[in-house]
């Protein structure tokens, strides 16, 4: 298909969406009764909750279906996919690098970006310092992959270094170290990948609370001879709780969702797999499509409590 059709195609998709809503408008626009509210309410409302039950809600009860299955998909296994996910012994390292990567992704981002945040607060040079952090938001995982790669790249002590790690350790008459290869501290360097990305959104994110709090409470914590660590224990961190909340819950679901990096730095190899990364070798190139949906409905159910715990929370505030 050309460049031309894709246009056409996209301009002709955008025209019935516009005459589908002026549709909706035409019609319901002669009921001014509350039924005729309640018509326009579910005109509007109806063909997102079609959209949402197509897109959502049928791929995720087909996903659990396919989890029952062989790998063929043909004869259905109960519980053995889940079963292979605890006892396999390759599973149980992917469920422990995953493990590793939501106990230290979250916590180390968020006290980075906060401790940042606070240090830079009202400084000379703010604007330029946060920037210089949240700069590689800016960037993909792939690309912030990319570039850690380099950073990491390995050749032997007689060789010049071109990762500017292992030139680091070379000019300290140290040996040079294979960082992505070596088990298991190859997860821990990826796991840098991520907090280098994930810092900027909880530094952005913490900064604008910590401008938000009050600044009487701040002025009376100072009459009272608060400052430094009291300050910051005792009314910043208090002050900033439900961002604090926001930052760690949004982050602990980007984490469980890792893929990006796997792929692009290890491709999974080392002993550096995740389940994000496992479902996609498990469903496309293992053809194992049953233990994928398993670990697709895993990941699921671990992002679930954190994102109910997340809407309680925001609904604590809202009220």
């Amino acid at each position: 298909m050309s460049a031309g059709e894709k246009f056409v195609q996209l301009v002709i998709c955008v025209a019935v969406f516009f005459g589908v809503v002026a549709l909706i408008l035409l019609v319901t626009s002669r009921l001014r009764s509350r039924s005729g509210e309640r018509i326009q309410f579910a005109a509007f409302v109806l063909p997102a909750v079609l959209l949402i039950a197509v897109g959502l809600l049928y791929p995720a009860i087909s996903t659990i279906i396919t989890s029952f299955k062989d790998n063929t998909q043909t004869e259905f296994v109960g519980l053995d996919n889940y079963h292979t996910v605890f006892t396999d012994s390759q599973q149980l390292k992917v469920l422990r690098n995953t493990a590793l990567w939501v106990a230290l992704v979250p916590t180390l981002s968020t006290f980075i970006g906060l401790v940042y945040a606070v240090l830079v607060d009202r400084a000379r040079m703010e604007k330029f310092a946060k920037a210089l952090v949240f700069l590689p938001m800016a960037i993909s995982l792939v690309g912030a992959s990319i570039i850690w790669k380099f950073v990491y790249a390995y050749k032997d002590n007689e060789n010049d270094q071109i990762g500017l790690a292992n030139q680091v350790l070379k000019s300290l008459g140290f040996d040079t170290y294979n960082f992505l290869l070596n088990e298991p501290w190859n997860n821990l360097f990826l796991i840098v990948i991520m907090i280098w990305v994930q810092a900027g959104f909880a530094m952005t994110l913490l900064s604008a609370s910590i401008k938000a709090i009050p600044e009487d409470i701040v002025e009376a914590a100072r009459l009272d001879g608060v400052s430094g660590l009291k300050m910051f224990r005792y009314i910043t961190v208090p002050s900033i709780r439900p961002s604090l909340i926001v930052v760690l819950t949004t982050i602990s679901i980007t984490t469980l969702k890792a893929f990006d990096i796997v792929r692009t730095a290890t491709g999974g190899n080392f002993d550096t797999s995740v389940l994000a990364y496992e479902f996609y070798v498990q469903s496309f190139r293992s053809n194992n499509a049953g233990l994928g949906a398993a670990l697709a409905v895993l990941i699921f159910v671990l992002v679930l409590p954190i994102v109910v715990y997340n809407v309680r929370q925001l609904r604590k505030l809202g009220a």
